[in-house]
């Protein structure tokens, strides 16, 4: 059976960020369900809950997996997700995880300083857009600059959906995930910070770490990105 591929967004972005993942596994003969949050893109306007976070993602997970062996992937907060999700005490239907962006543990310090400048982004006249197409410019290529914005900035889910991820109980998931997994991260990426606990806690993951790149890794160095993609999908194939 084909393999299928499921694809979770980060915070303020959407599905859109997914662009050239989506086309390359379109190319490669392998489904894609690249889903948006809610709060996010296509459900701007929608609450956010971890609740129907978790909905979301098992939806789309369920759907796919009666079509073929699934291969999941999340990026930043969505990557954090998809590990409390895979690590649910009740296996879910997936075949490999790809974990992006998100070797971090979201408490403490790091999350309040992270929510601080979020909400003084947010108060500036633009709520920061200027800022983000500069960093943007100057970080991704130009056939990937436009996918984080297509499906519209989630500025009103932003804060909430970063307070709600301190209950994720990350290092307990990992601990019972037993399916090929993968943390991909960015050489500069911030959010590295416990990336060697987060080996420790899944000593069979294979971690690799993308040269001359940041957190958003996927659209920096997309053919990067989906050579990895294609590593995880080759081996899932041959289990």
């Amino acid at each position: 059976m084909v393999v299928q591929v499921v694809l979770v967004h980060g915070i303020r972005t959407s599905a859109t960020m997914w662009r050239a993942q989506a086309d390359y596994l379109h190319d490669r003969g392998n489904p894609v369900t690249a889903v948006d949050l809610p709060g996010h893109g296509t459900r701007r306007g929608e609450e956010f809950t971890l609740d129907e976070a978790f909905a979301t993602i098992d939806r789309a997970v369920r759907t796919a997996a009666a079509e073929g062996p699934v291969l999941l992937v999340g990026h930043s907060m969505g990557g954090l997700l998809c590990i409390e999700y895979a690590g649910a005490p009740a296996a879910p239907p997936i075949a490999g995880f790809v974990a992006a962006s998100c070797t971090a543990i979201p408490r403490g310090v790091g999350l309040a300083t992270y929510r601080m400048l979020a909400r003084g982004f947010d108060r500036l006249p633009d709520r920061g857009m200027a800022i983000t197409q500069y960093v943007l410019s100057k970080t991704l290529p130009e056939a990937t600059r436009g996918d984080f914005g297509a499906g519209g900035y989630a500025f009103d889910a932003q804060d909430i959906a970063l307070g709600s991820l301190s209950v994720l109980d990350l290092l307990a998931a990992l601990g019972r995930i037993r399916v090929p997994m993968w943390f991909v991260n960015g050489q500069y990426d911030q959010l590295r910070v416990n990336e060697r606990l987060f080996q420790k806690v899944a000593p069979h993951a294979e971690l690799l770490v993308v040269p001359r790149t940041s957190h958003l890794v996927s659209a920096m160095r997309p053919e990067v990105f989906n050579a990895l993609l294609n590593l995880a999908i080759t081996t899932i194939e041959q289990d």
